[in-house]
């Protein structure tokens, strides 16, 4: 489990609390759900590599720090990505991003691709997806192994919620990719479902059923 980070800062934990209430509009599901992914931003690009640099301030020369290297990509796992991907880019605007589509058979809960978009030079760049559940684990396995396809720099995963059998699943298949989330739920139930999860959020997001 030390590839798995738990972010459990009480700002975060709040507002997961409302987003999971049955009764939160799409609107206040939306706003929290970007809230809480700019919180979750801080702790997941923490160990970012920095470059020293000269600058000049109103009142005298000094040296400072500054994001090294090509910058960031973040990842959608279509569609429910995109809305922790808004929230992650309200912390570094300056991210690429590339996007997956992928969908769940519904019968084999397979994950299949149908759509794949990613930044130039991506070998050159470190990569962060993101998703708000990480359940069978199916859909971040197939995306993280198409991106390892392309040699960046480095992988992280980021969810909102996951359970023990996606952690199993995900850390068999991809054990060095650390897994950023805000809590690790009970279980699945017989459709694949996180348990007691907060429903489906890619409907929750946009408001279908």
């Amino acid at each position: 489990m030390s590839q798995v980070h738990l972010i459990d800062h009480p700002l975060v934990q709040h507002k997961l609390t409302l987003m999971r209430k049955k009764e939160a509009s799409t609107n206040s599901f939306r706003r929290l759900l970007g809230e809480l992914a700019s919180l979750m931003a801080y702790e997941v690009t923490r160990d970012m590599a920095t470059q020293d640099v000269e600058i000049e301030t109103p009142m005298e020369k000094m040296t400072g720090r500054v994001i090294d290297g090509k910058k960031l990509v973040f990842v959608s796992i279509l569609r429910a990505g995109t809305g922790i991907l808004d929230g992650m880019l309200n912390v570094v605007p300056g991210a690429r991003v590339g996007h997956i589509g992928l969908y769940r058979d519904p019968k084999t809960l397979v994950a299949v691709e149908y759509y794949f978009k990613m930044p130039e030079h991506i070998d050159e760049r470190d990569v962060i997806v993101v998703d708000p559940m990480l359940a069978t684990g199916n859909s971040a396995i197939a995306a993280v192994e198409r991106l390892k396809e392309l040699r960046p720099k480095s992988i992280k995963f980021v969810c909102l919620l996951t359970c023990p059998e996606g952690i199993a699943a995900m850390q068999k298949a991809h054990p060095d990719v650390p897994i950023y989330t805000a809590a690790i739920d009970r279980q699945l139930n017989e459709h694949g479902y996180i348990l007691p999860g907060l429903g489906d959020a890619g409907d929750r997001i946009f408001g279908t059923k």
